[in-house]
């Protein structure tokens, strides 16, 4: 591809820089030819930099550069042509600039949004999916031609998949509109495929889930995407993980985090709970006096993640529950235990006397 007329200069100066560093002759000592592309780069260079030469050649193509100082004439305009074709091919997306054959596309990377329970999450799970993709005609072997028949060399290219314009001593690459880059043309095509090579089909694919993964971590498969054309290689697929709710625990990386249910009895006087962990039940022990809100930490009972294989601590949250549905009786029992309380003073509730001198000096400084 050669040099768009709307390339800006600070394009045309990586371009140059880049095939200057490949052609350098001091990288390069095989005799291959590299230090005469160095020197053609570096002619051309200097009409491209140069608003006057540039302005001259999209006016009179290469008759409007040759021969003048420091101009182009020491080089053909096939040789400019070629030498910024490498270069440009790769800015703007086109291909390079020797060699034929036709081209080759690699298949359409997929994307698969695999959910899992936490538990599995964490264990890891062999899990097999279902993928819907593009694959390689059986019928005829991705050529996308009948049987008995084969594609044909494309009359607009040759065959290369490219065509070239050329102006002046520039050429413009790009894909042959004919055979769409195949260098082929169908004559008669493939019944099941209609010529296109490919054909959508289901597949049944077995993924690993390594132990550990967590919500939005990626597991690649590579070469199950969709299938190249014109014999390119096939695409990856993306297994991104989504991992359930979970009824009991949130997670945190390698931590765990859940709440636990405690009576008043039981936050007041002390006792036993049991807590589920992802190994387990285990007996937690409620200090006299807990209060709600109040976190407990069990160490080595969280997770261990795909990066790392230390296992983190889960986090019990206390919840104090308010009990409902009281009896006449259980009322009664609650206003003659409200009132010894009451007879203690502050002692028995310092959280909420606190709180009290809290909002007195509120009102007190908005007052």
């Amino acid at each position: 591809m050669g040099r768009p007329n709307s390339a800006s200069a600070d394009e045309i100066k990586k371009a140059y820089r880049r095939l200057a560093m490949k052609h350098h002759p001091d990288r390069n000592t095989d005799g291959d030819g590299s230090d005469e592309q160095f020197k053609e780069a570096k002619e051309a260079y200097e009409v491209l930099k140069d608003a006057d030469k540039r302005s001259a050649y999209d006016r009179f193509g290469h008759e409007g550069v040759r021969g003048g100082p420091g101009g182009a004439g020491g080089f053909g305009a096939e040789g400019f042509s070629d030498i910024f074709g490498d270069v440009f091919g790769d800015i703007f997306g086109g291909g390079g600039r020797r060699g034929g054959g036709p081209q080759v596309f690699r298949g359409a990377d997929l994307g698969y949004e695999l959910r899992l329970d936490l538990e599995k999450a964490v264990a890891g799970d062999n899990v097999k999916i279902d993928v819907p993709t593009q694959v390689a005609c059986e019928t005829c072997s991705g050529s996308g031609a009948k049987k008995g028949s084969e594609p044909v060399q494309c009359t607009t290219c040759g065959g290369v998949g490219q065509v070239r314009m050329q102006q002046g001593f520039f050429s413009i690459q790009q894909t042959c509109p004919a055979c769409k880059g195949a260098g082929t043309t169908i004559a008669d095509p493939c019944n099941d495929c209609h010529g296109r090579g490919r054909t959508r089909k289901t597949r049944t694919l077995a993924v690993k889930v390594p132990p550990g993964v967590d919500d939005g971590d990626r597991i690649r498969l590579s070469g199950e995407g969709e299938a190249g054309r014109n014999g390119g290689p096939a695409g990856d697929l993306y297994v991104e993980i989504r991992v359930n709710p979970h009824k009991i625990f949130e997670r945190e990386g390698s931590n765990l985090s859940c709440e636990v249910p405690v009576s008043i009895a039981t936050a007041a006087l002390g006792g036993e709970v049991e807590l589920p962990t992802l190994d387990g039940n285990v007996a937690l022990k409620i200090p006299p006096g807990t209060q709600s809100g109040k976190v407990f930490r069990l160490r080595g009972k969280g997770v261990r993640t795909v990066r790392d294989a230390r296992q983190g601590d889960l986090f019990a949250e206390v919840a104090v529950e308010t009990p409902v549905h009281l009896t006449a009786q259980q009322k009664d029992l609650l206003e003659q235990f409200e009132a010894s309380l009451q007879t203690g003073g502050d002692k028995h509730s310092p959280r909420a006397e606190g709180w009290l001198d809290t909002v007195k000096r509120f009102f007190e400084r908005i007052s």
